[in-house]
């Protein structure tokens, strides 16, 4: 069975935001305008959050980009009562149902990472930006919960094409949007039980650690704290 997890390198992010853009595009992010931003309602997959460092005046401040954490044992699908939240034993990924989802948002409640994001209203796509939705993802609407799946569509595109070809899937043939686009390759993905990928030996790294590790929710997502080490 395969766990795709992501490796994200502090000493290498710039705080671009190019992630959090590609994942918008990629995924039919609502977008959001100055209104909405004011009343906490703009939607984003991937949260850009600040860590301070050291106390004034010598502070520091790195920048985490925080998406789903993919969790092994998430805590938001103990408590969706109507399966709109789900685990898949093969892929290690936390999937979304959103044509199930009644937006109670109990999981969102539930998410020790503030990852989750309920929409509240249609989607007001501009005239200009109808020809930059992506076909492979739905158009989610007003009154479901939505969050980052690792691009899970384009796994499923890259197995149906090794399927056609009669082969596994190879490293390299499924990478999330964010991933592709970061100019510093600050993220790295992949399978993290395959010992032998970049992603795996990374994540054993003596700078690597997980948010919220204590929770025991096992997050499938590292980061390589700032600083010199392997």
């Amino acid at each position: 069975m395969a766990r795709w997890g992501m490796v994200i390198d502090l000493n290498r992010c710039t705080a671009c935001q190019g992630c959090v853009t590609a994942c918008h595009e990629e995924n039919n992010v609502p977008p959001s305008n100055p209104k909405l931003g004011a009343q906490s309602r703009s939607i984003r997959w991937i949260n850009m959050m600040p860590v301070y460092e050291d106390e004034y005046p010598h502070t520091k401040m790195s920048v985490l980009p925080v998406m789903c954490q993919q969790c092994e044992h998430p805590p938001c699908i103990k408590v969706c009562p109507v399966g709109a939240t789900f685990f898949s034993e093969s892929e290690g990924i936390v999937g979304q149902v959103y044509s199930r989802c009644i937006g109670c948002r109990y999981c969102t409640n539930a998410c020790p990472y503030t990852v989750r994001q309920f929409n509240w209203f249609p989607p007001d796509v501009p005239e200009t930006y109808e020809q930059g939705i992506n076909p492979d993802v739905s158009v989610r609407y007003k009154g479901v919960v939505e969050k980052c799946t690792f691009c899970n569509h384009r796994l499923m595109k890259a197995r149906d094409a090794a399927a056609f070809e009669g082969r596994d899937l190879r490293p390299g043939e499924y990478v999330p949007a964010c991933v592709e686009t970061c100019p510093t390759d600050a993220m790295v993905f992949g399978d993290l039980a395959d010992p032998d990928s970049e992603v795996s030996k990374l994540s054993r790294s003596s700078r690597a650690s997980r948010l919220l590790e204590d929770l025991g929710t096992e997050p499938k997502v590292y980061y390589l704290r700032v600083g010199s080490g392997k």
